[in-house]
């Protein structure tokens, strides 16, 4: 189907045409001139002279109809153009312009022109010429009436055209509108597409670093296929291996089951031979210790204290001592003389000197304080005078130096370490630490944090027995600590030490008045062959004795220093009763008598082991003091109070 012809758009010159207007009949014939020869020769000369004017429609121009030439109907030149309808989209051919008439005086003008004088052939001339303008004057009126009916068509056509116009205007502003759109589209498209082609590029790298990768991998699954038989046969290898060691195994295990019982029953006698070696050096066992005089005390006089040397000679401790009494300037009865020196001897199971070192005293009870661990019920205390060094034996010298540490410390580290080792034999041990003091006969916890509740005041802290059928004895209200290591014991002394009671006397600056009692609860359990055993280990110094002087009660502080010092005196007089009775075995041992030895008791008896240290002071004003602590401590050597069980299940 062929394409409709687009309608032609007509040229202004075409345009101006078809709205030309002709005059009518009337008019023109209203405005021709008066005819006369004065007029006809000024037309003459202006007809030599000016060019033709035209009178234009609608500009006011006035155009000589004799020069006026509108072409007619049939002289009007055809055009090639066509005129497309709107609505009918048909082709709308154009009507040729009529060609001009040539008038016969046009003609005779051109032949040559007629004289001046020749006024009637001029008036007939211009007659002819009238005639012939009104002829084509009719014409034109014919043609402009055509015209004017087909102005009507060509106006309505032209305002479908006009319409159409601004249709496709406004489709083309709508196209021109969707063309921007589309244009940013593409743009985002194009940015997007940018995006995706570097995102392609990307993933490109990434397919190649993978493809890299696929073949490094699957070399290195060639490696490891090679490794894997390598492997599998060295398994084969292992497993081959494997099952003669276990045949060994099975042999080691039983050869290791027998080496068990074989120590397991070595170490019951090593447990049996220390227990017999204990009863042999006595389940009282009692050690002397002097010490060293202090900066800014008097040195004592020569041969106070002798140190006789043992039947080996020096190589062998010292078990003896011996206290001179100097001779003084009174007379004696007989003769008048003066007095002589007397000297006191004494035998100990081992006398320490004055240098000796706190490494070397424990090392001597070492053996007696692994006795816990083995079931048997330990107590070790101190005892002499104040000022001595009890508490220095028992808790070591200030300031935290690891050389001057005290049996306390001393023991607990061993016992931890012995612990430790005899893991490796079945053996696991836990142990539970207490620290009382006895006050006048009053029992106080000496763990009590600072700003805590003073719970063992007032006799708030009675002793019972830990529960029905049990022989064990607990202090009520007193704090039982679970401890495993060695700090955990320290932190419990440090604090102990805090709030301990002392006191200014005349024979010491800080005199311990009161009784500290250090125990720990020792269970041990054997799974393997189902034993147990419990023990306590008892740590005790004993507050100083020291004789009563009449002269302190002039005040409340002088007062309250002689009651502590009666109740001090008490207490370790009828510690003395509890070993003499034990001793003889007497029916009755008066434990109740006092708080220390009933808090002790099960430590006193005669399935315990007890070691006493008596602490002495080498000055000379400390000779009475001395000499009493040795005394008492010769009866508790003397004293057999049976042999020692331990407490096993």
């Amino acid at each position: 189907m062929e394409p409709e012809p687009e309608p032609q758009k007509l040229s202004p010159m075409e345009k101006g045409s078809m709205e030309l207007k002709m005059p009518s009949d009337k008019a023109s014939s209203s405005r021709l001139p008066v005819l006369g020869l004065g007029r006809k020769r000024r037309l003459d000369k202006e007809n030599a002279l000016e060019p033709e004017k035209k009178r234009i429609r609608g500009t006011g121009t006035t155009i000589p109809m004799s020069c006026l030439k509108v072409p007619t109907v049939a002289t009007m030149p055809r055009t090639k153009k066509q005129v497309t309808d709107v609505k009918s989209r048909k082709p709308i051919s154009t009507i040729p312009a009529p060609k001009p008439a040539v008038s016969s005086t046009t003609a005779r003008k051109g032949a040559g022109k007629r004289p001046a004088w020749d006024v009637k052939g001029q008036l007939c001339d211009l007659r002819e010429e009238f005639s012939a303008c009104q002829v084509q004057a009719e014409v034109l009126t014919r043609e402009n009436l055509e015209l004017r009916s087909r102005l009507g068509p060509a106006e309505q056509q032209a305002r479908t055209l006009e319409a159409e116009n601004k249709s496709l205007i406004r489709e083309l502003t709508e196209a021109q509108a969707q063309t921007k759109e589309d244009q940013l589209e593409l743009v985002k498209l194009g940015a997007r597409v940018q995006e995706l082609e570097e995102f392609l590029h990307t993933q490109e790298s990434l397919i190649q670093s993978m493809q890299e990768k696929q073949l490094q991998l699957q070399e290195d699954r060639k490696d490891l296929t090679t490794r894997l038989e390598i492997q599998e046969k060295q398994l084969q290898e292992s497993v081959a291996a494997l099952a003669k060691s276990q045949a060994e195994i099975t042999a080691q295990a039983a050869l290791l089951a027998e080496r068990t019982e074989n120590l397991h029953c070595l170490e019951m006698e090593r447990r049996h031979l220390l227990n017999q070696l204990q009863e042999l050096k006595g389940n009282i066992r009692v050690f002397c210790r002097v010490r060293p005089v202090l900066p800014g005390e008097p040195a004592p006089p020569p041969g106070l204290i002798f140190f006789p040397p043992g039947p080996h000679g020096d190589s062998q401790p010292s078990t003896q001592l011996s206290l001179t009494r100097p001779s003084d300037d009174r007379c004696s009865i007989i003769g008048k003389l003066p007095s002589p020196p007397i000297r006191y001897d004494f035998s100990f199971d081992q006398v320490f000197l004055p240098d000796s070192r706190q490494n070397e005293v424990f090392e001597e009870v070492s053996l007696l304080v692994q006795s816990a661990l083995d079931g048997y019920p330990v107590c070790i205390f101190a005892y002499g005078q104040t000022g001595s060094g009890k508490t220095f034996t028992m808790e070591g010298g200030p300031g935290g130096d690891p050389q001057l540490e005290g049996l306390i410390p001393r023991a607990v580290r061993h016992l931890f370490s012995v612990a430790k080792k005899l893991e490796a034999h079945g053996w696991s041990y836990t142990f539970v630490a207490s620290y009382v003091e006895i006050y006048n006969e009053t029992i106080r916890d000496l763990l009590v944090r600072a700003g805590g509740a003073q719970k063992c005041q007032g006799g708030e802290c009675e002793i019972r027995l830990a529960g029905p059928g049990s022989k064990d004895l607990i202090v009520t209200n007193a704090q039982y600590v679970p401890v495993s290591c060695e700090e955990e014991v320290k932190s419990l002394l440090h604090l102990a030490r805090q709030n301990r009671a002392v006191a200014r006397t005349t024979q010491n600056e800080q005199s311990s008045r009161s009784h500290s009692v250090f125990q720990l609860q020792i269970s041990g359990k054997h799974m393997g062959q189902n034993l147990h055993c419990t023990a306590p280990l008892n740590l005790v110094d004993l507050a100083g004795s020291e004789r009563l002087d009449p002269g302190l009660s002039t005040g409340p502080a002088d007062r309250e220093r002689l009651k502590e010092t009666q109740a001090i005196n008490s207490s370790l007089s009828t510690l003395g009763l509890v070993i003499m009775a034990l001793s003889n075995k007497e029916s009755h041992v008066p434990y109740r008598n006092s708080k220390l030895t009933y808090l002790l008791q099960n430590s006193l008896r005669g399935n315990a082991k007890m070691l006493m240290f008596v602490n002495i002071s080498p000055l000379e004003e400390n000779f009475s003091e001395s000499l009493n602590s040795l005394r008492f401590a010769s009866k508790v050597n003397q004293c057999v109070i049976g042999t020692a069980r331990a407490n096993k299940k």
